[in-house]
């Protein structure tokens, strides 16, 4: 499990490295599950117990929405004060994240002779 947990960490910090030294606008957490996708791809299966480490990570994940929450209610006015756009970005995102899914799915169903 250790070892697990130190190939997930590892590849997040080549993701946040490669990302500050390139000065990508890619989060480097992001670039890391990519390269850990990669990785997988490569070897072709998931090697053992790294989904019994992953999913441990994912339930403790509320906690990390701690701090995010105690964020908010810090700069509660900031925010009031940005409402609008706020509000027009979460629902455009929203949206466009409905439509990407569906024609994605859609896509996807084609390629395996669904539709």
């Amino acid at each position: 499990m250790i070892g697990h947990l130190i190939l997930i960490l590892t590849c997040q910090l080549a993701g946040e490295l490669i990302t500050g030294a390139l000065a990508l606008p890619v989060p480097g957490p992001i670039l890391g599950m990519l390269l850990l996708f990669v990785l997988l791809m490569l070897r072709g299966a998931m090697p053992d117990g790294l989904d019994q480490t992953a999913g441990g990570l994912l339930r403790s994940m509320s906690l990390l929405f701690v701090p995010a929450g105690t964020g908010v209610m810090l700069h509660f006015k900031l925010l009031g004060d940005a409402l609008l756009p706020l509000g027009a970005a979460l629902i455009v995102s929203t949206l466009a994240t409905i439509v990407v899914t569906g024609l994605m799915t859609r896509w996807l169903g084609r390629a395996q002779g669904d539709g």
